[in-house]
């Protein structure tokens, strides 16, 4: 079933159109019957036209480190699409899952194709103490995910991805997260662990005999492998059936091999990466086109 769409941002102001759909026959969804539970709020089917498409738009900003492991900060623009039959659940969904699309999902199992974009490390970021490296170009990961609902009120998600630009390494994410529905707050919370390859950490945390030779501030290091644990936290405000508001905030601490990396380690960088982000949703409906 076709579900949720969300993309990631990649540099400061980036604004990448999901999909193209013109709302032409917007409504106000507040007038019609819903039942929340901690999951999804679902839209009553005898309350609408079962060929209507619930559509849900969100604009997210959030502050990020301006590349892995580091130091300093970027703002990240970036939009979300959600498109799905009315009578239709919208599943739960946290700023970092990657842009992803069900092929298949019922209330307690989905999977499908995903998506991530790592943003690049360049030598324009810090001229002073990325002197001599190579750049580490924007990424792409496309992959799969599979996500799992032992009970309502807990979900949890992996993803394995490879990378295709930017990097060749493979990489993996598993996260689980607490659903806590208080009225019309819905809070959320859950561990996070990434991991990935010995090509992976080199591309981001490596350091080549000519670079560390260029540099003059460091040696050679060639980490065997990637990996980094940390937590994030949500909390969602349903004003009514046609918005909603989200703010969220994220701790992560590379660890192992590239966590003693000298390119994360000031003044180069720093092991202990944090995110913040707000985010709002407009849903309205719209006709089936097809």
């Amino acid at each position: 079933m076709l579900r949720s769409f969300r993309r990631v941002g990649s540099s400061v102001g980036a604004l990448v159109l999901a999909f193209g759909a013109a709302p032409t026959v917007a409504a106000d969804l507040g007038s019609a019957s819903s039942r929340s539970g901690p999951v999804f709020t679902r839209v009553d089917p005898n309350a609408v036209d079962p060929s209507t498409w619930i559509v849900t738009v969100s604009a997210s900003l959030q502050a990020i480190p301006r590349y892995p492991g580091a130091s300093d900060y970027t703002a990240v623009g970036y939009p979300g699409i959600d498109i799905r039959k009315a009578g239709e659940p919208r599943r739960f969904s946290t700023p970092d899952d990657g842009f992803s699309v069900s092929v298949y999902d019922n209330p307690m199992f989905s999977i499908g194709p995903t998506a991530r974009i790592v943003p690049g490390r360049y030598y324009g970021d810090d001229r002073r103490h990325l002197l001599g490296f190579r750049d580490a170009r924007i990424a792409l990961e496309p992959g799969v995910f599979a996500e799992f609902y032992p009970s309502p009120s807990i979900r949890t998600r992996v993803e394995i991805r490879q990378g295709v630009y930017g990097h060749h390494g493979t990489v993996g994410s598993v996260a689980a997260d607490y659903l806590m529905p208080t009225g019309p707050f819905l809070f959320s919370i859950g561990p996070r662990l990434n991991i990935g390859d010995a090509s992976y950490a080199r591309k981001y945390f490596g350091v080549s005999p000519a670079e560390a030779a260029l540099n003059g501030r460091v040696v050679p290091y060639n980490p065997g492998g990637f990996y980094s644990a940390g937590v994030l936290g949500a909390v969602t405000y349903t004003q009514s059936e046609t918005w909603a508001y989200t703010a969220y905030a994220g701790y992560t601490r590379i660890l192992g091999a590239s966590g003693d990396s000298p390119l994360v380690r000031r003044p180069f960088g720093n092991p202990d990466q944090y995110q913040f982000g707000l985010k709002v949703d407009y849903a309205f409906r719209m006709p089936a086109q097809f």
